[in-house]
């Protein structure tokens, strides 16, 4: 179905606090949602609860419309004599990593008898450290004694705050950035009705996780393997070897092919690859179209991505984004995917730059006062900054787990959400559960998309939300305030260092 020409000129919105809707007057021309890694609310935002950005009683485990859902103490650990384990600050960059496989979900997640997450496991998930981890590890948040995540808990405080949004996928980075960017990780729209699905990040023959940074997808290797996750096999998953090149290039639509459909445009920034033995520099895990034949369009060896929609689309330095609205080419529908110095990642203890690189992302969209013209990029985009999956960090919220043969991946555990745009109120909490789904569905909706919410019909149709609650059409666009933060856009356009991969496990 399509929509009227009423509905394409006007954004139909949730009131504010209602269910009743009214139409924005400046509708959404631009889409960009910025996607970190591997974060929880518990272990990223305690800063919402303490001066200058909160106080104690800001944040509540059964919060208010007004209050952050924000764990600050006696963390869930059935390892422990009392049952608990008071959570220890940490800094943003720490030389060790936790896993975050679906093995690690099960064992944080320890389903109980009745099937929900009791969410007292976290102790049992495996810790690579260099060159130890620490005690409890898992168990750690981010101390911003120093204003290190300033630019995140003022973006949060700011515009719009989801008190519960989880990832789709129970597992790690390479399907979560399946879901974000076609609503699945089944290799086929027949595989998804299935509920068969990549579960995994790729493999090596010797059983250890691919390097970050080799090719994937379409482009991978045949001696590359996957796991996939299915009814048949839950809680257990099977391989999907590459030995036949092509088994990891998947044929299903994506949100790029819904925009195909229309007038409007899509580009994917993404870093480019550093591994000197990878056949294309495009080929990382992070990559989401690379994993897509009809996207790709591989050569006869599996080498090379020759797709006119991968060469026109596909940007593998993230800062070009910075450069796009600045020309004012940024397109209708973005995703912007950071270097690993900017991810968030934990594991370096010098890839700190995550806060800064998202806050200058949103000062150029926010600052812009020459597209659109003259309007600024501010006056028609929405800007959504999530993150793809809990990496191994405790959080205290439970996953609703989809009932029937869906539930075996779905959904993951909470992941930090903030909707910024000028038509968001202040300091706006939403209390209603969300997912990547959530995302699809307000593109569908904000950008008029054939078919309209639901139109993939993955994640978008499972899911129930659609984020349109953090616009309220009643007010006048705000003014845009400048987001401070240390290094700003400059540093990362005239940044030398070689890109490493936003995740590397």
């Amino acid at each position: 179905m399509r929509f009227s020409a009423a509905f394409l000129c006007l954004l139909q919105i949730t009131i504010l606090g209602a269910h009743a809707q009214a139409p924005v007057q400046n509708p959404f021309k631009h889409i960009v949602i910025v996607f970190q890694e591997n974060r929880t609310p518990d272990n990223l935002f305690q800063g919402l609860c303490v001066p200058p950005f909160g106080s104690t009683n800001s944040c509540s485990t059964s919060p208010n419309a007004k209050q952050y859902d924000i764990s600050t103490s006696n963390w869930l650990n059935k390892k422990s004599p009392s049952g608990f384990t008071q959570p220890t600050a940490v800094q943003l960059g720490v030389n060790y990593d936790m896993f975050h496989n679906h093995e690690s979900f099960l064992a944080m997640c320890d389903i109980g008898p009745t099937g929900a997450c009791k969410m007292d496991g976290a102790a049992g998930i495996v810790c690579a450290g260099n060159p130890t981890c620490p005690p409890t590890p898992q168990f750690g948040y981010v101390d911003n004694s120093t204003g290190t995540v300033n630019p995140y808990l003022e973006l949060a405080t700011q515009y719009g705050w989801a008190n519960y949004m989880f990832q789709t996928n129970q597992g790690p980075s390479y399907p979560a950035h399946l879901f974000i960017f076609g609503g699945t990780s089944a290799p086929s729209a027949s595989d998804d009705a299935g509920a068969v699905f990549i579960s995994e990040n790729s493999y090596a023959p010797n059983g250890s996780n691919y390097k970050a940074n080799s090719d994937i997808g379409c482009l991978a290797p045949s001696t590359e393997w996957n796991w996939l996750i299915s009814p048949q096999s839950a809680p257990k998953e099977t391989q999907l070897l590459n030995t036949t090149l092509g088994a990891l290039c998947f044929s299903h639509p994506t949100m790029a092919s819904l925009v195909d459909q229309t007038t409007k445009t899509w580009k994917y920034y993404a870093p480019i690859s550093t591994n000197p033995g990878g056949a294309n520099p495009g080929g990382s895990m992070w990559n989401a179209p690379n994993s897509i034949q009809e996207i790709c369009q591989p050569d006869s060896g599996f080498q090379n991505c020759t797709g006119t929609e991968w060469k026109n689309n596909v940007d593998l330095n993230p800062a070009d984004v910075l450069t796009d609205i600045s020309n004012c080419n940024l397109a209708s529908l973005s995703w912007v995917i950071p270097t690993g110095q900017n991810s968030d990642h934990a594991g370096d203890p010098g890839a700190t730059g995550g806060p800064s690189w998202v806050a200058s992302v949103v000062n150029a969209i926010g600052n812009d006062t020459t597209c659109e013209a003259g309007k600024g990029y501010w006056s028609d985009t929405a800007i959504i900054i999530t993150w793809d999956d809990w990496g191994g960090w405790y959080d205290h919220e439970p996953p609703t787990i989809i009932s029937g043969m869906q539930g075996d991946y779905q959904y993951g555990f909470r992941v930090p959400l903030i909707v910024v745009s000028a038509f968001t109120p202040q300091a706006y909490i939403s209390n209603v559960r969300y997912d990547f789904g959530s995302i699809l569905r307000l593109i569908e909706r904000g950008l008029a998309l054939p078919g309209g919410e639901g139109a993939l019909g993955f994640a978008d149709a499972r899911a129930t939300t659609d984020l349109v609650s953090f616009f309220n059409s009643k007010q006048p666009p705000r003014k845009f305030k400048t987001i401070d933060a240390p290094l700003k856009a400059d540093f990362f356009l005239h940044d030398t260092r070689p890109p490493e991969p936003p995740d590397n496990d």
